[in-house]
């Protein structure tokens, strides 16, 4: 069989096998796949460096689906090369607990390198590797020896252009010049509701050229074309490249091609049967691969062996030329820290004086920065805000091995880039902005946790604390909402010394993502002498300050709010009522001790309990039970100063008293 004849019968291959995946599930998306084989294939047999057997190769060549929607087709190129993913994985498309879910879910071990879902996560996803590829390269690349050196490759959809994540990352990838960038878009034409042309006019080429991107062009259906252009976008070094490949979506059925109707449905059986007439394939056969086929597409597992074992001779040879680097790259892949590193952090003292917590995670980051070279990040232009600045670095893209990233006004596009870092597995990276912003990266987030990457999110600002800029940018409900997210851990220190430990459970804690919630204002350094140490913040909750015997009331907080808590609490106690304070910093991993712990912090017999908090009371609900009460804000806050918003609030030792000796009035 001549090389035309195989590439023609893999292309159809792979449109078949995945329209058969999506007949069987009776769902899912069979035109993006059945239009995108050709130039899929051509990636992935000519240019994808990767290896089958072993997907945690640190050196292989990304492979982003933004289209998530196709991503039966992701799941047959798996197969054929040769990846952990059985045929019948693909036959079970769509069904519970399947390998092969309705759109790509992280899945490493099997060659998925990340959840694309969202439309424009992908793609800005994938930003983010490239920049997680330039910082290591720069790190540790030496003349003849590039040990950090992949491509992500990906393929974009009109979706993906239109979300305004990919806006924003687009642009960030222009700016830093990320020449490993090499995105297919398959221009289609069509969407859900009918002809692109309906919502979608622009003139996609020259918005990418004015992102300071390179432009080409190729045929949906023409190889040559679209290897020539891959080839082109490799050449280019300080460029990404948007290659504009003009697809079919459902190509090959002879009555729903080029139709909405292929997007979103199976194609049903008799179109099916007539599309697989049309291709050359056998009508009557499901998941039909033939033999020639599997030979020429699991020459990708020699091609990886081969490749990667290069590579290993390549870092065998680096090792005794640069001993010191090789260390430092065995540390990092490995996720080991430098020893030690915990004792790098500030302690802060009552006698320095109050310490804006956002500060004090500015000094925090300083300090351990020399010694965590993987800790990498910056803000959304708020670093002078957000503290996240490391002094005694350069910028990524203005420097070699640039450790500050000037995200821009891009929360979005600077979340999912995170994701992106955090899924090199070798980098711990951060991003700060106001907390209020969160909801603008919130789609990054929820990926972030629902990938269990580990991304430190720095959101200061935390509340109505914000004072004269207003409702527009005092965070709410924000606590509440990111509370609800799985996974994801949002800790609210007390104090300077509670946002070191912050940051020290956030870096060691490699399991999920954390979101560190931080003030703007000046909060007390608690005298540890006095109260427990910080270190209890690890437990999520725990006794600030206590009575004697039984409480009668407990007072639970977080953040600002304990210390108005603990005011509280002492005046309660001169009028003879026993009062608790639990300083609750961390829903999650107080939720997490054992009961008996839990049962100790909040005794289930002491039903009198007042939640304290400067945001929505929701959340605070299910420790405070039918009998408690909770000052929050359940409305948009106001222009003033600060000091004068919390008092309105309700946010005084006094408020919280009269609150306090009204629920022991009601009890009795």
């Amino acid at each position: 069989m001549n090389k035309i004849n195989i590439d023609a019968l893999s292309i159809n291959t792979v449109r078949m096998l995945s329209a058969d995946a999506v007949q069987k599930a009776k769902s899912g998306h069979p035109g993006m796949p059945m239009g995108d084989a050709p130039m899929a294939y051509v990636l992935w047999s000519k240019f994808l460096s990767h290896n089958p057997k072993n997907p945690f190769w640190y050196n292989r060549d990304r492979f982003v689906l933004s289209a998530g929607h196709g991503s039966a087709l992701l799941y047959s190129l798996l197969h054929l090369t040769g990846y952990d993913l059985s045929l019948d994985d693909i036959k079970n498309f769509r069904q519970w607990e399947s390998k092969t879910p309705g759109h790509p879910e992280y899945a490493p071990e099997y060659g998925i390198e990340t959840t694309t879902g969202p439309l424009g996560q992908g793609f800005a996803t994938g930003v983010g590797m490239a920049m997680a590829e330039k910082y290591l390269s720069e790190m540790f690349n030496r003349p003849g020896f590039p040990v950090v050196d992949y491509h992500v490759y990906g393929i974009v959809s009109d979706g993906d252009l239109m979300e305004g994540v990919a806006s924003e990352a687009a642009s960030l990838a222009g700016h830093l010049k990320l020449g490993k960038v090499v995105y297919l878009y398959s221009d289609n034409k069509i969407t859900i509701e009918g002809p692109t042309d309906i919502t979608f006019t622009e003139d996609v080429a020259k918005r990418f050229a004015a992102y300071g991107w390179q432009v080409l062009r190729a045929g949906g259906n023409d190889i040559k074309q679209i290897e020539d252009a891959i080839k082109r976008a490799k050449k280019e070094k300080n460029k990404p490249s948007l290659i504009m490949v003009r697809t079919n979506i459902g190509f090959g059925s002879p009555n729903k091609q080029d139709t909405p109707d292929v997007h979103g449905s199976p194609l049903g059986e008799e179109e099916l049967c007539l599309t697989k007439k049309n291709l050359c394939c056998p009508p009557n056969r499901k998941f039909c691969i033939p033999g020639a086929v599997a030979v020429h597409l699991r020459a990708a597992v020699k091609k990886g062996k081969i490749r990667e074992s290069a590579w290993n001779s390549l870092i065998k040879r680096y090792a005794k030329k640069y001993p010191e680097l090789a260390r430092e790259w065995l540390n990092i892949t490995s996720g080991k820290l430098a020893e030690g590193w915990e004792k790098l952090l500030p302690v802060f003292k009552p006698s320095d004086g109050a310490v804006a917590t956002r500060s004090a995670s500015g000094k925090v980051l300083n300090a351990i920065a020399g010694v965590l070279p993987q800790l990498i990040g910056g803000s959304a232009d708020l670093a002078p805000s957000n503290n996240t600045y490391l002094k005694k670095y350069p910028d990524l893209g203005n420097a070699r091995c640039g450790r500050n990233i000037h995200f821009g006004v891009r929360e979005h596009a600077m979340g999912a880039a995170l994701n992106g870092m955090a899924l090199s597995g070798m980098l711990i990276p951060y991003g700060g902005t106001f907390f209020v912003f969160a909801d603008y990266m919130k789609p990054a987030i929820r990926l972030s946790s629902l990938m269990r990457q580990h991304v430190i999110y720095v959101f200061t600002h935390d509340s109505i604390g914000l004072g004269e800029d207003g409702p527009t940018h005092q965070p709410v409900e924000h606590l509440t909402a990111l509370r609800a997210m799985p996974h994801l851990s949002v800790i609210r220190p007390a104090d300077a010394n509670e946002t070191a430990v912050a940051w020290k459970t956030a870096i060691s804690d490699k399991a999920r993502p954390h979101a560190l919630i931080l003030s703007r204002q000046n909060l007390p350094v608690l005298d540890r002498q006095k109260y427990p140490s910080a270190e209890c913040l690890i437990k999520g909750g725990y006794i600030l300050s206590d009575s004697k015997g039984k409480p009668d009331i407990i007072l639970l907080s977080s953040g600002s709010e304990v210390h108005l808590s603990l005011t509280a609490a002492e005046s309660l106690r001169k009028g003879g009522i026993k009062a608790r304070v639990v300083n609750i910093a961390c829903f999650e991993f107080f939720d997490a001790q054992p009961e008996a712990y839990r049962n100790r912090v909040l005794p289930p017999s002491v039903e009198t309990r007042l939640a304290v908090e400067a945001g929505s009371p929701l959340s605070w609900h299910k420790y405070v039970g039918l009998r408690g009460d909770i000052i929050g804000i359940d409305r948009f806050g106001s222009s003033a100063p600060a000091n004068v918003l919390f008092e309105k609030f309700g946010f005084t030792a006094e408020n919280i008293v009269a609150r306090a000796k009204k629920l022991l009035r009601k009890k009795r």
